[in-house]
């Protein structure tokens, strides 16, 4: 979660370059996520963000400078897991190198992990989403008529 709009004094200067924010973990059974659908899944995200306040946060920062640590996946391998990560902080597409503005924009290899989403403020007001996900699972989720009605548009 993102801290620049949750820590409110003293507050996190706009120029501020580095990151300010702080991992929230959402467990839940298969069958709570089938049950409950992609939705159960969104609510107990929007759950986990909601506690990070202003305080929780400072606390975790404090914490952070006494006893520093990186943060690693380890752990998260080999288990069912997904991550998301993004920040609307980065216009990806309002860079430009002098090559042009970018048509697509993807994670480096270092982001790439199984069970890994990244989701940026797409061009022209749209959303993109990149998901990390063997050949297998993608081919099985292409195959599943019921997914492929959730995730397709149709043209009307």
């Amino acid at each position: 979660m993102g801290g620049r709009g949750r820590i409110k004094s003293p507050a996190v200067a706009e120029n501020y370059f580095g990151n300010a924010v702080q991992v929230g973990i959402v467990r839940m059974k298969v069958k709570e996520l089938l049950g409950g659908g992609l939705g159960k899944g969104a609510l107990e995200m929007n759950k986990i963000v909601g506690l990070h306040t202003e305080e929780k946060m400072k606390s975790y920062y404090k914490g952070w400078a006494e006893n520093p640590r990186f943060l690693t996946m380890r752990g998260l391998e080999g288990n069912n897991a997904v991550v998301t990560s993004s920040s609307p902080r980065f216009d990806v597409y309002g860079n430009d190198f002098g090559w042009g503005k970018p048509v697509a924009v993807r994670s480096g290899a270092v982001n790439k992990s199984h069970g890994k989403i990244t989701v940026y403020a797409g061009a022209e007001d749209g959303v993109d989403i990149e998901v990390c996900l063997s050949y297998e699972i993608l081919e099985a989720m292409g195959n599943d008529p019921g997914f492929m009605d959730a995730v397709s548009c149709s043209a009307t």
